[in-house]
C-alpha cells in the first residue's frame, strides 16, 4: 500500500491537473518531475502523466505510463488510456481488452464508451459504434469526447452534412474547445468553405500549438482559401466527379441541340479549367507555406 500524501503534494498534483485544463501537457510534465519521490508512484501521479502524454501524441510513453500504474492495481482511467494508445499504435484486439477491461469498472464512463465507439469505427464496425455513442450520449449529451465521436461516425457514413451540423453544434457550447474549432474547420473543409475552415482551424492552432494534426490542417486550409484559388471553389465544394459530370453533360447537352459553337467554348473553357487546378494549387502551396514558416 502506498503512503497517504500530504496536502503540499496534493496541491502540487491540483496544478498539475490545471496545467492540462489550460492545455499546457509539457509544463504539466515538468511539474511531474519535480514531484517527491513518494508521490511519483502514486495512480493519480501516473494519470496525470498519461493525460499530459495524450495531449503530445506520444503513444507509446501513453502506453507504457498506464501498464506502470496499472502495476499497482486495475484502474478504469489507465485502462482507457492504455486502450487509447493501442489504438493509435495500431494493436487493435490488445486495445479492445483495455477498453472493456476499464468498462467492466466503471460500465457508465461517456469517456471510455467513446473510446470504444472510436476503436469500432476505425475497424468498420459502425453500428456498434452507433449503440456506444448513444449510450455515451445518454451518459452526458454534452462531454466533448461524444461530439467528437458523433462526428466520427457522420463522417464514417460519408454524410458530410450530419457532420457538419455536429461540429456545429460542438462549437456552439465549446466556442474556445481546441477540438472543436479543429473539427468545425475539418466540416467546413469538407464542404468546400476553405475560408471558414482556415480561420477555425487557425483558431484551434492558437488554443493548442501542440496539436500537430490541426496545425497541418490549418496550412492547407490556408492554401486553399488562397484567392488565386478562389475558381477551384466549385471542385472542392462538390468533388472533383460530380463536377466532371456537370461539364460533360453540358458539352453533351449543347452538342445536342446543335450549339457548336458554344460547346466548343464550354469545353476550351473546361480544359483551361483543368489544367489551372493541377497547375494553381502546387504553386498557391508555395507561395502561402512560404510566408507560413518564415
Amino acid at each position: 500500500m502506498g503512503r497517504l500524501m500530504t496536502a503540499p503534494e496534493h496541491r502540487q498534483l491540483d496544478r498539475v491537473s490545471a496545467l492540462l485544463d489550460l492545455n499546457r501537457p509539457e509544463q504539466a510534465l515538468e511539474e511531474l518531475g519535480r514531484l517527491p519521490a513518494g508521490q511519483v508512484g502514486t495512480v493519480r501521479a501516473f494519470q496525470l502523466r498519461a493525460a499530459a502524454l495524450t495531449e503530445l501524441d506520444r503513444w507509446a510513453e501513453v502506453a507504457t505510463t498506464a501498464r506502470h500504474g496499472l502495476g499497482q492495481g486495475p484502474d478504469a482511467e489507465l485502462l482507457g488510456r492504455l486502450g487509447l494508445a493501442l489504438r493509435h499504435l495500431g494493436q487493435y484486439p490488445s486495445a479492445e481488452r483495455a477498453l472493456l477491461d476499464a468498462l467492466a469498472l466503471a460500465p457508465h464512463s461517456a469517456w471510455l464508451l467513446a473510446q470504444y465507439a472510436d476503436l469500432c469505427l476505425l475497424v468498420g464496425q459502425t453500428a456498434k459504434a452507433e449503440a456506444l455513442i448513444a449510450r455515451a450520449a445518454a451518459v452526458d449529451p454534452v462531454s466533448p469526447t461524444v461530439y467528437a465521436s458523433r462526428y466520427q461516425l457522420a463522417y464514417a457514413r460519408d454524410d458530410t452534412r450530419g457532420a457538419e451540423q455536429v461540429a456545429r453544434e460542438f462549437l456552439g457550447r465549446y466556442p474556445e474547445h481546441p477540438s472543436a474549432l479543429a473539427l468545425h474547420g475539418l466540416a467546413a473543409a469538407g464542404r468546400g468553405r476553405m475560408g471558414v475552415a482556415s480561420r477555425s482551424l487557425g483558431q484551434a492552432v492558437a488554443q493548442d500549438p501542440t496539436a500537430a494534426a490541426a496545425a497541418e490542417a490549418a496550412r492547407e486550409a490556408r492554401v486553399y482559401a488562397h484567392p488565386l484559388l478562389l475558381p477551384l471553389r466549385p471542385l472542392y465544394r462538390l468533388g472533383v466527379f460530380p463536377t466532371w459530370l456537370i461539364a460533360v453533360g453540358t458539352l453533351l447537352t449543347l452538342n445536342l441541340l446543335g450549339w457548336a459553337p458554344a460547346a466548343l467554348a464550354v469545353g476550351l473553357c473546361w480544359a483551361v479549367y483543368c489544367v489551372y487546378s493541377w497547375v494553381a494549387p502546387p504553386i498557391v502551396r508555395r507561395l502561402v507555406l512560404g510566408r507560413w514558416r518564415g
